[in-house]
């Protein structure tokens, strides 16, 4: 059986460094619920767990042995406050975005997204609506983060998040439609939609950037009710996003 050693445990804790993630080419998940949703779908290089919990849970999770550990080497190696029992160390797969898919499926775009739980929370929606594909722009923040895999709750799994230059993506595929929300839209309860093309979502301050802005065809508004009653100033961007999509999906 594969001991804990005091290079491994560094390691692993450093993988809540985005550029040791890179070179290490894994990264983490924790807790029961998030390891057990994730098993299936990327290659584990390496499994801790305690005793109680491989005693408990270790028949779950066929195909490799896992390294016993104490808790002091959990909160050693743990990114999250309260450390959980078991942790994966998985490594990262290979994405390739398949462009004919915007031509049939709804595809989210974000725009410099920094907010690992906000991106965790768009995941968790892209998974509830069917939306297999969201592609990021090379400034939003890493999906590997482990606050953002434990913010997806197991969603990571099933959404591929693919990171490309978007102005380009657009500029690529002319006739697909690009949809995106600003505060001077038009009313999306009152705007055509189709149920394919881009989604495009925005930086959690700043919004769209200027230059995915003027390839956006469509430009939508989520209104506020009453109209001229003073509220805030936007919408959280996981909320927005769940919004928008909600409404996509209930055209077709």
């Amino acid at each position: 059986m594969a001991e804990l050693t005091n290079n491994l445990r560094k390691m692993v804790a450093s993988l809540g460094n985005a550029r040791n993630r890179r070179e290490e080419g894994c990264f983490v998940a924790e807790g029961t619920k998030c390891v057990c949703d994730t098993w299936h779908a990327f290659k584990c290089r390496y499994l801790f767990a305690t005793a109680s919990w491989i005693e408990q849970y270790g028949r779950v999770l066929p195909g490799v042995e896992p390294i016993v550990v104490k808790r002091v080497d959990m909160e050693r190696m743990s990114q999250l406050s309260t450390p959980a029992q078991v942790l994966a160390v998985y490594e990262m797969p290979q994405m390739i975005f398949d462009e004919r898919n915007l031509s049939s499926n709804l595809v989210i775009a974000l725009d410099r997204v920094q907010d690992p739980g906000n991106l965790g929370t768009i995941i968790r929606i892209a998974d509830w609506f069917g939306i297999t594909d969201i592609v990021c722009s090379p400034e939003t923040v890493d999906v590997y983060n482990p606050k953002v895999v434990q913010a997806t709750m197991g969603a990571i799994s099933r959404v591929k998040v693919h990171y490309l230059d978007l102005a380009e993506l657009i500029k690529r595929n002319p006739d697909v439609l690009v949809y995106g929300t600003f505060l001077d839209g038009r009313n999306i309860y009152e705007t055509s939609l189709t149920p394919h093309g881009i989604v495009v979502m925005g930086n959690e301050g700043q919004g769209i950037s200027d230059e995915i802005g003027h390839l956006i065809k469509r430009r939508l508004l989520i209104p506020s009710y009453p109209q001229e009653r003073p509220t805030s100033e936007s919408l959280n961007v996981g909320m927005a996003t769940a919004i928008t999509i909600a409404e996509f999906r209930r055209r077709i």
